[in-house]
């Protein structure tokens, strides 16, 4: 079992084991943080629930969408970002991954995709640092693609170019969480 597997299983099991998760829409693929879920996330270009437009898939030019966060708990330090497409055919890819984020403020906003000076990203699931666009096969039904940010109640030590393993690793120490899932999928 590798290191992702492993950590997704053990997160997995301590939801179930404290009974968390139950009764939402989450992803299997996707563990529920033991923090409350309180961030308010989202993106002007993405509509919660929506299909994601194409500009911002490998049929469009793949640009990396607004991000907008909110009401951040006092005890949340750092954020991290994930944005995890669970249908993807090895159980889970990660398009993206940002961290080294100030909770300072309880608000911020990324157009563009584009964090304040400081923020980091990591690998995703491709080995390039980054957004990677949504891209699920041709013929597959709708992928969802989960936006999770995480209140974490300590800094980072993870360098640019940290693997998605390690930045879940970091996630799951989340204190406070925002998330929301659209769908994509190529005609």
């Amino acid at each position: 079992m590798g290191t992702r597997s492993a950590v997704l299983a053990v997160t997995l099991s301590a939801a179930a084991l404290a009974g968390c998760g139950g009764g939402d829409d989450t992803p299997e693929a996707i563990a529920t943080p033991k923090g409350e879920s309180l961030i308010k996330l989202s993106s002007p270009d993405i509509e919660s629930g929506g299909t994601i437009p194409a500009e911002f898939t490998c049929d469009g030019v793949g640009t990396r969408p607004t991000i907008v966060w909110r009401e951040v708990r006092q005890d949340a330090v750092e954020l991290v970002m994930t944005v995890v497409d669970p249908d993807a055919s090895d159980g889970g890819f990660t398009h993206w991954t940002i961290y080294r984020l100030p909770a300072a403020g309880g608000s911020g906003l990324a157009p563009d995709g584009q964090f304040p000076a400081g923020v980091l990203e990591g690998n995703n699931s491709a080995g390039k640092a980054g957004w990677t666009p949504p891209c699920p096969p041709e013929g597959d039904k709708a992928h969802r693609y989960v936006f999770t940010m995480y209140g974490i109640p300590k800094g980072t030590t993870l360098e640019a170019g940290a693997e998605p393993d390690a930045v879940e690793a970091v996630a799951a120490t989340a204190v406070t969480y925002g998330r929301f899932t659209a769908t994509y999928a190529r005609k």
